[in-house]
């Protein structure tokens, strides 16, 4: 994921924010597949969805705390 891609997925809604987590996560699981099968050339894609899958999940903690803070 680029600089456009991390701006782009912070004024995305929390339920696009899970699909596209969801989105991640199957096919890091995919991946890992692959890689147990010797299927995989690109070893550096694990590492980015590993990457992607933690901005993800800091911008949705990100949102949730902020909208603890508007209700207090």
């Amino acid at each position: 994921m680029k600089n456009k891609t991390i701006k782009n997925n912070i004024n995305k809604s929390p339920k696009e924010l899970i699909s596209l987590l969801g989105e991640k996560t199957l096919a890091l699981r995919n991946f890992r597949f692959s890689v147990a099968g010797s299927n995989t050339r690109n070893v550096k894609e694990g590492y980015a969805l590993k990457k992607d899958i933690a901005r993800i999940k800091t911008i949705l903690n990100a949102k949730k705390l902020e909208s603890k803070k508007l209700k207090v």
